[in-house]
């Protein structure tokens, strides 16, 4: 029985094997397959998921942003008796965007009456010094200040110093512009209306929330309209920080697994902050605006702390949809979605429903689009961003949220861009002055600062920058160098040396005869030095060229600022050589600075983003030539404007204003020049034609009509030069260029270096010789 039940027992055990071996290649492969591609999608999962964690944490952990620079205007310093209306005050408040408040309730807020302004100025990081916000009183009188007041001590304050504008910012190769703020510094408001209408639960999941995407649904359902969002606030920040807006399946898969990730590895309020710099909240031109921060000031014009409720929630409204919700295109469609966002924050307690209801009742009030970042003076920028590339890489310029404080004075630099506007258009009626273009530089005399700087009609920075690239023959522009160079030589020549404007022959480079001409073609005779630089005289000027010396003239230039190669041919005595309006303005600065080298500049200095000073620019002057001699030549230029080429901007000026400048045209007309300065400003202009063709404008009537409004409307400084020891101020009888004194009719002072004056007297009174006769002629009849 036994046995039997053996063998049964083993047939069925037999049986099942067959069974078994019959189905055997099939399931074993099938099963195989399944594990092997368990095994290998679990390790791919992991693999994948560790090449997210890297990207993640090796982002979020390192420099996690690409800050553009940020590019200052000179501040505004403001004292009692500057010359500055209430209206140009409050353009100036409008333009840092001051808001008007009868309380003075905030930073950056101010009151007008009349003559009086009442300001309370923003808190501002200087790169020398932090000032604190002040509450002040400005009394005016029709053109200027009178008196300014601390509200708070109630006495007299004599300097203050206004925050300066934001004239532009350097980019990376992605626009995206930002100001970072910490969470700490966010506002409450700010923080719980963003909670309320985004993620309800963001300090309680884990990065995703089923039950928050479901709520969102039935919430908007009954709400009419969109109250909350389904993705957490931590996908959001994934979506911004790491991913392409595309839609697709497998992104919003990465979406889930890297918002994990993130919650895993960082803490909520971590993930909270970098969200509140990372959003997108709008377009500033070709820029995106990203994060609170900045979105605060392109739409209210105000630092995030200083915003009100009904501000806030606002731009807690931009993030569902910074199109579709721009308070400046579509303020009803946004005033709504703010006010949903109000009523997401009662349901949350986190306002009584009366304090959403005041906020409700408030309007938008943006504040209209200006041009901000977008380089509001290219032409500028353009020379900053040069001079920087001496000292930073281009990443460390557009990309490490540098704070660079330059020179430029706004103010000057918009009434320059209006009167080239306006004088280009007044000389294209005359006949051949069509499709004009001019470059325009402007220094401050004392300092060689950059405060305005135009280089075309178009100043948008996207055509030719002339001011600093184009290179033009100068003309009689160099003149000075020539009679500096002569008067360096004062045993051989002093300002009343008389040299002759008759014909000259030159050998040039070809050896073929050169033969200059005077401007007019007529010959002047012996006429003295200051004469020949007055009438800007070719002939004379080229015959005390030649002897000086070419090399001579050439160091001259290149002591007074020209860094450009210098061709040594005859030419050079009238201008062939070729400078930009920039090189030009370095050049002059020279002369206006006494004979002391002082760079052109543009930048003050450069804090990083931390507020650390890194480089500053200080004042550096180098004596380059003989100030004697440079105070000799700046009195002859002071003739030009008297009784020379310049004379026509005295119809604007006191004729005591001192004057100093000279004219400069090209062969044919081609350009027109001038270059010239006040006691506080020299101004450079070029007026011309990119296809060099005649213009038909000499210095005299394209240039220095442009110099003369532009200096009449900025200038408050007369020109006083100071004797240097060495010079002494000699009466001359100008008829024969002797010694004179006060009895002699017509005598006039001149300086000269120590012991250069002429030592034989004139006797007064007696007939005038057939050749002093002439002289006395031509200088007082042209």
């Amino acid at each position: 029985m036994a046995e039997k039940n053996t063998k049964k027992s083993s047939v069925r055990y037999k049986a099942k094997k067959r069974v078994s071996r019959s189905v055997k290649p099939s399931s074993h492969w099938l099963r195989n397959l399944s594990l092997v591609v368990l095994l290998g999608g679990g390790a791919g999962l992991v693999a994948y998921m560790g090449y997210l964690d890297h990207n993640v944490s090796t982002q979020f952990e390192g420099k996690r942003w690409a800050i553009p620079a940020r590019v200052y205007a000179n501040p505004i310093e403001l004292y009692a008796g500057q010359r500055l209306s209430a209206g140009e005050f409050e353009n100036l408040l409008k333009r840092l965007h001051y808001r008007q408040d009868d309380l003075l309730s905030a930073e950056g807020t101010y009151v007008r009456d009349g003559l009086h302004v009442s300001v309370k100025t923003r808190d501002f990081n200087f790169w020398d010094q932090a000032q604190n916000s002040v509450r002040m009183s400005l009394n005016f009188t029709e053109t200027s200040i009178e008196k300014i007041t601390d509200l708070k001590k109630s006495t007299e304050m004599a300097l203050v110093r206004l925050e300066p504008v934001q004239i532009g910012s350097f980019y990376p190769t992605i626009k995206e512009d930002r100001v970072l703020i910490k969470l700490a510094e966010a506002p409450d408001a700010l923080v719980k209306a963003l909670l309320a209408s985004e993620d309800r639960e963001f300090y309680t999941h884990h990065g995703i929330s089923v039950r928050g995407i479901i709520r969102a649904i039935w919430a908007d359902v009954r709400a009419g309209g969109l109250v909350q969002g389904g993705s957490t606030i931590t996908q959001q920040l994934v979506k911004n920080f790491y991913l392409t807006p595309e839609r697709r399946l497998w992104r919003k898969i990465r979406e889930i697994l890297m918002a994990l990730i993130l919650e895993f590895r960082y803490s909520k309020d971590e993930i909270l902050e970098a969200y509140l710099n990372e959003i997108y909240l709008g377009q500033d031109g070709s820029n995106g605006v990203h994060g609170f921060g900045l979105a605060s000031e392109f739409y209210f014009g105000t630092p995030l702390k200083d915003l009100p409720l009904e501000k806030l929630v606002t731009l807690v409204a931009l993030v569902r949809g910074p199109s579709q919700y721009d308070p400046r295109h579509f303020p009803e469609r946004a005033l709504q979605r703010r006010n949903l966002v109000l009523d997401a924050m009662v349901l949350q307690k986190y306002l009584t429903p009366q304090q959403a209801q005041a906020a409700k009742a408030q309007p938008l009030s943006v504040i209209t689009r200006t041009r901000r970042a977008s380089n509001r003076y290219p032409v500028f920028l353009d020379f900053i961003k040069r001079q920087l590339k001496q000292d930073y890489k281009e990443q460390d310029i557009t990309s490490e949220g540098l704070r660079i404080f330059t020179t430029l004075d706004t103010q000057i630099q918009d009434t320059l861009e209006v009167t080239v506007t306006k004088k280009l258009a007044q000389l294209e009626k005359l006949p051949h002055a069509n499709n004009l273009e001019a470059a325009v530089v402007v220094t401050r005399r004392d300092s060689a600062e950059i405060v305005a700087i135009i280089g075309g009609r178009d100043d948008s920075g996207q055509g030719f920058n002339r001011a600093l690239d184009a290179v033009r023959p100068i003309g009689s522009l160099v003149k000075p160098a020539i009679y500096l160079a002569a008067l360096e030589k004062p045993d051989k020549y002093t300002i009343t040396t008389r040299v002759s404007d008759a014909e000259i022959h030159v050998k040039n480079e070809s050896g073929k005869d050169w033969i200059p001409q005077n401007y007019d073609h007529r010959e002047h005779g012996r006429v003295p030095l200051h004469t020949a630089l007055a009438k800007s005289y070719n002939l004379a000027t080229v015959r005390v060229g030649m002897d000086v010396g070419i090399a001579k003239i050439a160091k001259t230039m290149k002591n007074m600022g020209v860094s450009r190669e210098l061709d040594l041919y005859p030419s050079l005595l009238l201008g062939a050589s070729s400078l930009t309006p920039i090189e030009v303005t370095q050049m002059y600065q020279t002369l206006a600075g006494d004979g002391f080298f002082t760079p052109i500049k543009g930048i003050r200095a450069v804090v990083s983003a931390e507020n650390k000073p890194l480089q500053s620019y200080p004042f550096v002057v180098k004596q380059v030539v003989d100030p004697a001699a440079t105070y000799i030549v700046n009195t002859m230029m002071q003739g030009v404007m008297h009784e020379g080429t310049g004379h026509s901007a005295y119809e604007a000026f006191p004729k005591d204003y001192g004057l100093i400048g000279k004219t400069g045209t090209t062969n044919d007309a081609k350009d027109s020049w001038f270059a010239g300065y006040t006691g506080d400003y020299l101004s450079v202009v070029w007026v011309g034609r990119d296809d060099d063709k005649p213009i038909g404008l000499t210095g005299s009537t394209g240039a220095l009509p442009i110099w003369t409004s532009l200096m009449k409307q900025i200038s408050t400084q007369p020109v006083l030069l100071t004797p240097p020891d060495n010079v002494t101020l000699t009466l001359i009888d100008p008829r024969n260029g002797l010694l004179a004194n006060k009895a002699c009719h017509g005598a006039k002072e001149y300086p000269y270096i120590t012991g250069s004056a002429p030592s034989a007297y004139s006797v007064c009174g007696a007939a005038v010789i057939k050749e002093d006769k002439k002289w006395f002629d031509d200088l007082f009849t042209e």
